[in-house]
């Protein structure tokens, strides 16, 4: 970064055909300063990549189409780096990268790139995610909590964070009357910015372990459904649509997630 602006670096990851501006505004307030510390501008930065897919439809959220999903025209808002405030004060609520308003549905899209391949996960929970504030619908999601606080363990998948994101976002789409959706949004890179290789296996092994916990957490009665989606997958939709195509294939030639 520069002494002058800590934020040149941030805007030189973003293309050019998106509104920057927004864009970095919304990481500014955002809880994990991801500007100020630099890792926005990272090579291996997650952030930057969900910030360059979605940040195009930031001030045109009816272009949004996502598989099975939002179809054009559904999505009133489309926002990066939204807090998802739990049913208490003070503490600790969890961001997630991206949140959806259509009518009926509230969308959180957690994204990962790199990050399921770099070190064993670790899940905690402090005792106040055992309060008795989730309703009588979100018992699967409450197994797995007690499942990882009981010391089973993920390697590539952060679970204890997706079991987080889901009880926040159980929070905020029953104070909106809307019905939640969690979306696990993953890169498969079969390599580093560095040109070190992503192990096969490793790629194998998180999609195994989404799968599992796909299975443990989905209820028909639940109040967050869970769903996954690979950003090749997102790609390869969106560079059907001409209205995407070209926004599909500028992602696919500057992130190594796949091209369309």
């Amino acid at each position: 970064m520069t002494d002058l602006d800590p934020f040149t670096d941030a805007r030189a990851a973003l293309l050019d055909h998106l509104p920057k501006a927004a864009i970095l505004a919304r990481f500014q307030v955002a809880g994990g300063q991801e500007l100020i510390s630099g890792k926005f501008a990272n090579p291996e930065s997650s952030a930057a990549l969900v910030a360059n897919a979605f940040g195009y439809f930031a001030d045109q959220p009816q272009a949004l189409s996502l598989p099975g999903l939002v179809v054009p025209g559904e999505a009133s808002r489309v926002e990066l780096e939204v807090e998802m405030r739990f049913p208490w004060s003070g503490g600790y609520h969890p961001w997630l990268d991206v949140g959806v308003e259509t009518p009926d549905r509230l969308i959180g899209i957690e994204s990962k790139r790199y990050e399921p391949f770099r070190d064993r996960k670790a899940a905690s929970f402090s005792a106040a995610y055992s309060r008795p504030v989730w309703g009588e619908a979100m018992g699967a999601y409450e197994a797995m909590r007690d499942s990882l606080t009981g010391g089973r363990a993920f390697v590539f998948l952060d679970a204890a964070q997706l079991v987080k994101h889901a009880f926040g976002l159980r929070t905020q789409a029953q104070a909106t009357g809307r019905r939640a959706i969690l979306c696990y949004l993953f890169a498969e890179p079969a390599t580093y910015p560095d040109g070190r290789t992503v192990a096969p296996s490793a790629i194998e092994a998180h999609r195994a372990e989404l799968a599992a916990f796909t299975a443990e957490v989905t209820d028909a009665l639940a109040d967050v459904t869970f769903c996954s989606l690979s950003y090749g997958a997102l790609l390869q939709h969106w560079a059907q649509m001409p209205t995407l195509a070209d926004h599909a294939r500028a992602l696919a030639a500057h992130f190594n997630v796949g091209a369309p």
